[in-house]
């Protein structure tokens, strides 16, 4: 039986905000209205992902300034949010002035590989299990196809009753390397929840895509001092 570490599990992300990973939610508020505005966030982040999930949206930016708010989307397919002529986009602006209770300004960006964003590999591998799917396939398949987009390493664990079976368990497949604990690597983190006939089954996904900071060059260690050469009778 597989062993897993105890106590030692964060999230990647929030353990590299200021470092090479920003914060979601973007403004300043005061104690009152911290809390609504909170709140507010994630209404819109709710209804987004409920109502647009075969956009394939695995990142909502959110920035406040007085009564406006800018959202970015990041879209694996930002037709779906556009819709023709641009028709799907008014309505949802429309939608979350009425959640927000302001201004709202909505800003798309495609994302340009998919197969590489943690979200949307524990999304796809959500979607495989529902249709009954076997999960180390899917598993495998999805680790391999970010290897080959340029990955540096890849990890994917499932939890839950996998193929239906009586008692739950976790199955973990890892490719290359994922350094959780150095501060500068490029770690993309993505948990989706697959729920099916028999349970709901958990999909976490890693991603290392590098590092942000190239290491310092090792400067060779400093030559000693020449000594002066003692005198023929004796110490100086």
């Amino acid at each position: 039986m597989e062993k897993f570490n105890v106590g030692q599990k964060i999230n990647p992300i929030s353990l590299r905000l200021g470092i090479n990973q920003s914060w979601r939610s973007r403004w300043y508020a005061d104690k009152k209205q911290f809390g609504p505005l909170l709140i507010a966030d994630q209404k819109i982040r709710r209804f987004i992902n409920k109502h647009y999930a075969l956009a394939g949206i695995p990142r909502i930016d959110i920035e406040r300034t007085s009564g406006e708010a800018r959202i970015t989307l990041h879209c694996a397919r930002p037709g779906v949010v556009i819709g023709r002529k641009g028709a799907e986009i008014d309505l949802l602006r429309t939608e979350l002035e009425k959640l927000a209770d302001c201004t709202i300004h909505i800003d798309i960006q495609e994302v340009s590989k998919p197969e590489l964003d943690a979200t949307l590999i524990s999304q796809s591998i959500a979607e495989q299990l529902q249709k009954r799917a076997a999960f180390r396939r899917a598993m495998k398949k999805s680790a391999q196809t970010a290897i080959q987009m340029g990955a540096l390493g890849v990890k994917i664990e499932l939890a839950g009753r996998l193929g239906g079976s009586e008692m739950k368990r976790r199955e973990r497949v890892v490719m290359g390397m994922i350094p959780l604990h150095t501060l500068n690597a490029m770690i993309d983190y993505g948990f989706s929840t697959c729920f099916t006939t028999y349970g709901a089954i958990g999909v976490k996904v890693w991603v290392y895509n590098g590092n942000t900071l190239p290491k310092a060059p090792r400067t060779p260690d400093a030559a000693p001092a020449p000594q002066a050469p003692t005198p023929a009778g004796g110490t100086p």
